[in-house]
């Protein structure tokens, strides 16, 4: 494998994802969030009790935990996530969402899908997206090794 092989393909991919996030925002897939509001709600409604612990959160989203937090305050003042002590730990902060928040992330995701389907299953055939799929997620779990 070459450097330049990677950095590459590297850029391909990340070129790919800017082009269609910038595609599922001009469509307006998230309103009337942002995209990153949106992930936020989407990653705590695949938790455990559409739940989960903040620095697992920030584990998992594209933010600071400073970002996060301010975050998480303005959709909890939204009525879309609560905060609660986390359970043995005083410290601790679990973030999840409400039934309006759970709500929202389906309305919006149901829409966001079909934006999926129509530019990704659009331009890719059915082997093509398994084969993506497979070869996202051996880089994305590979890098828990590295």
């Amino acid at each position: 494998m070459s450097t330049r092989t990677a950095a590459e393909a590297w850029e391909e991919l990340f070129r790919a994802q800017v082009t269609l996030m910038r595609r599922f925002e001009a469509g307006d897939d998230f309103a009337p969030l942002t995209s990153r509001e949106y992930d936020v709600l989407f990653q705590l409604s695949l938790g455990e009790g559409r739940a989960m612990r903040m620095r697992d959160l920030t584990a998992l989203i594209l933010l600071s935990q400073p970002s996060l937090s301010r975050m998480v305050d303005r959709l909890s003042a939204r009525g879309l996530l609560e905060r609660r002590a986390a359970p043995g730990d005083a410290r601790g902060v679990v973030v999840a969402l409400t039934e309006e928040g759970l709500r929202l992330q389906r309305e919006i995701g149901r829409h966001h899908v079909r934006s999926i389907r129509r530019y990704v299953g659009g331009a890719l055939d059915e082997d093509e997206l398994r084969t993506l799929q497979h070869l996202a997620h051996k880089l994305r779990t590979a890098q828990r090794h590295l």
